[in-house]
């Protein structure tokens, strides 16, 4: 049974950490965001269903041409996005949504708030993003 949560409820440290009512906070944040994403990608789905081509000059194609490559793109990565939701959601379900993949640490509650999705400790992000760079550079 999920608790009831107040309209006006925000997570704060002198709670729990990840305590039921934080669980239930953060699953609704990532339910709206990923129904939001949905949506935009029903509605970018209709555009470029009723779009025409037909009867366009090269220009006026081009144009087009390129606006749906960028929205196909954009559709792209909000596609990976919803994975990461889904992903973060399961994570709530076992247990471990909050806490790093690399320490077991908590993860701040105000980097949750910022991104929802996220699976490392500021520190250990930005150690990753070290590594990443120093091999990229090789």
């Amino acid at each position: 049974m999920r608790p009831m949560l107040p309209p006006d409820y925000r997570p704060s440290e002198d709670e729990p950490f990840m305590s039921l009512m934080q669980q239930e906070y953060f699953r609704r944040k990532l339910l709206l965001w990923r129904k939001e994403l949905l949506q935009d990608s029903n509605e970018t789905l209709q555009h470029l269903q009723n779009e025409s081509l037909a009867g366009s000059d090269l220009a006026d194609r081009a144009s087009l041409e390129t606006e749906r490559s960028l929205e196909l793109r954009t559709r792209e990565r909000e596609r990976k996005l919803i994975s990461k939701i889904d992903e973060a959601l399961r994570r709530i379900e076992e247990g471990s949504y909050g806490y790093c993949e690399e320490t077991s640490e908590p993860i701040s509650l105000r980097r949750l708030e910022a991104r929802p999705i996220a699976t490392l400790t500021i520190e250990a992000q930005e150690r990753h993003e070290r590594m990443e760079r120093t091999h990229r550079d090789d």
